[in-house]
């Protein structure tokens, strides 16, 4: 890796005690097992005296689901937080590129990446993971060799690439620069989120129903084979409570927030889950 780019505050900040927070989005971080053994290899791996803080943000095994975390999440960071002291770890990896056996547990390349807001990302570059935020970055790396080996590589050997990064130690590792074409495009709109109200969030920005639609108006919604209407809001208590509406929602940039489907209740239970029971993050949603 090029020596230049280590960015002053580097230098600043790890000399004057301080390291990047981590955060870990992954198929896995439901499991208390697995986050506290994650836990332990990166504070083992960690050379200085300081805490960093750590935390978990689990996925569903779907790349698109992970993606819509990592953006929204990103997206908070550069308005609310700390961009340049942060550090994001991304491993969903369901191996969907074979339908085979495959050797020594072998899953996608590993990449490591710095983006323009200033925080450093790496992980397996499995499915749509880093779609979302594909313009967002501005230097990309391979990381050779780290995708293949143990069964548990999150444990084995990411914790320490997520350490140096931490520790702004990244001119310490072998790095390839590659091309940002090596991130899958997302065309479609999807089912990225579905929160705990069961309001479901999409991958589809507000802007796409300008010269479409207009508020009041249904939509015809179609996922999972489902065909159904929406009425197009400009909030979600836009219309009684009772009905399916598709309305700008609390994800993605604030001046073009992305589409959420919901069932407005006075006591929240399923919401648009209700119209759509089997929907998934993931799943393709078209907005006619």
């Amino acid at each position: 890796m090029q020596p230049n780019l280590r960015v002053a505050f580097f230098y600043f900040d790890y000399y004057n005690g301080r390291v990047k927070n981590l955060i870990i989005i992954a198929d896995y971080c439901q499991d208390t097992l697995t986050t506290q053994e994650l836990k332990s290899a990166f504070i083992g791996h960690l050379s200085s005296s300081f805490s960093s803080q750590l935390s978990f943000v689990h996925s569903t095994p779907s790349t698109i689901h992970t993606a819509f975390l990592l953006k929204q999440i990103l997206i908070t960071e550069s308005r609310l937080g700390d961009p340049n002291n942060l550090v994001i770890f991304v491993n969903t990896d369901p191996r969907l590129q074979t339908i085979k056996g495959v050797k020594l547990s072998q899953g996608a390349q590993f990449v490591v990446a710095k983006l323009k807001n200033g925080a450093w990302l790496c992980g397996p570059n499995a499915g749509h993971s880093f779609s979302l935020i594909r313009e967002e970055i501005e230097y990309l790396y391979l990381y050779p060799n780290l995708d293949k080996g143990s069964q548990f590589r999150s444990r084995e050997l990411y914790m320490r690439v997520a350490a140096l990064l931490v520790e702004a130690k990244q001119d310490e590792m072998q790095l390839e620069e590659i091309r940002n074409n090596d991130i899958l495009v997302l065309n479609e709109f999807y089912i990225g989120h579905i929160d705990n109200y069961g309001n479901m969030k999409t991958t589809a920005p507000n802007s796409f129903m300008k010269g479409k639609h207009e508020f009041g108006e249904k939509v015809k919604i179609t996922l999972n084979g489902q065909n159904k209407e929406a009425v197009y809001t400009d909030n979600m208590f836009g219309q009684e409570p009772g009905m399916l509406v598709l309305a700008p929602g609390s994800s993605g940039l604030p001046n073009d927030p992305y589409l959420e489907l919901i069932i407005w209740q006075h006591y929240p239970d399923t919401s648009a889950r209700k119209a759509f029971p089997q929907a998934k993050p993931g799943d393709e949603i078209k907005l006619i």
